[in-house]
């Protein structure tokens, strides 16, 4: 079983800045692949980001390339999405999800956090 916890969600104004947390459980192959997932209200959830365990990060979606970053710390529990230059339509709630594999489709993902909201106002 993996479990993610994130953190560090809230209320920014556009141009701002957040950083975002996720805490994972002890490493298994089960989360070889940390991915980042946001959905905002009567939309589908959408990928963000990804990092295999290895470090490399996989993909960033076109609408936060530039912007946001994906990283690990060196004990490869706590994964980070910084985000900059936040803008109105990134409003949403952020999810951290872990596969053995990485996927931009999030139906492949089995384990997910219970998500940090994230809103960004005019």
């Amino acid at each position: 079983q993996v479990r993610l916890v994130e953190s560090g969600g809230g209320s920014v104004q556009a141009g701002g800045s957040l950083r975002l947390s996720c805490v994972a459980s002890t490493y298994t192959y089960r989360r070889n692949c940390i991915a980042w997932f946001r959905q905002a209200p009567g939309k589908e959830r959408e990928g963000v980001a990804s990092i295999r365990f290895d470090g490399s990060v996989t993909y960033y979606s076109d609408s936060v390339k530039g912007r946001f970053t994906i990283s690990q710390d060196n004990a490869k529990i706590t994964f980070s999405l910084q985000m900059n230059s936040l803008k109105p339509e990134d409003t949403a709630m952020y999810y951290c999800a872990a596969d053995q594999y990485c996927s931009r489709n999030y139906r492949q993902y089995n384990y997910w956090g219970p998500g940090t909201q994230v809103t960004v106002s005019s």
